[in-house]
């Protein structure tokens, strides 16, 4: 029998696993996973706890903590390496959980430049399939909103092309609500301190929301209304770096 290419194999298992849960596979990209959800139905949707840390907590336990996803903070502008994520990076595969790696991001530099910060450090890690990409944006370093918006979408584009992966992106609802717009092809992971975890309605132009940041005690927490199996097929399709 001649064998089923891994990359075939892959997409049936994404594909089937968003039909049966009410999401689509767009085309036959990978990268292009989009979740459908809306706003009501993730309301009601059972909900997967995370957990995001940075170089504020370098020694967090990973072994003990009760998240299905992990979120760890990699780099920021042209040259910051957070020095915990190396450590939290081996410890969220070591427990298996879903994974993913958070460039902060300062509009003040160039955007392609920043991004391959983010790249070169995220690469001298061992991948994982699934480990998923985001880009952390809250500041405008005195950019208009069309600049700031351009910044992201110019990051954005770039991680995706060199990737094949689709980034999240992270900001505050209110950051995201002016910032963002236009932008809603790329998941959306947004801070909201104010409402109910997982009960929000999504900023700008966003149909509907991947990740809720919901507090920041103790540590940042997060809830997702998809599956750890959905957030994967949101993340790199293979091993490669």
């Amino acid at each position: 029998m001649t064998p089923i290419p891994r990359k075939l194999c892959e997409l049936a298992t994404a594909a089937a696993l968003l039909t049966a849960t009410g999401l689509t596979l767009p085309g036959s990209a990978y990268a292009d996973i989009r979740p459908t959800l809306s706003a009501e139905q993730q309301r009601s949707a059972p909900l997967t706890y995370g957990q995001d840390v940075s170089g504020y907590e370098p020694a967090y336990d990973w072994a003990a903590s009760p998240a299905e996803f992990g979120i760890v903070k990699a780099t920021e502008g042209l040259s910051f390496v957070d020095g915990s994520f190396a450590r939290h990076w081996r410890e969220l595969a070591d427990k298996g959980i879903v994974r993913g790696a958070y460039h902060y991001g300062h509009p003040a530099n160039d955007p392609v430049a920043e991004a391959d910060h983010f790249l070169s450090v995220l690469n001298g890690q061992r991948a994982r399939a699934g480990d998923l990409l985001v880009l952390d944006l809250e500041e405008t370093d005195g950019r208009s909103v069309e600049e700031v918006n351009s910044w992201a979408r110019t990051w954005l584009a770039h991680v995706k092309a060199k990737t094949g992966t689709t980034p999240l992106f992270y900001s505050s609802w209110n950051f995201a609500n002016v910032y963002g717009r236009g932008l809603s092809g790329y998941p959306l992971w947004v801070a909201n301190y104010s409402t109910e975890k997982g009960s929000i309605d999504p900023p700008a132009d966003w149909k509907t929301w991947t990740i809720h940041q919901y507090s920041d005690s103790p540590v940042d927490q997060n809830v997702s209304a998809l599956s750890p199996a959905q957030l994967r097929a949101l993340g790199r399709p293979s091993t490669a770096a």
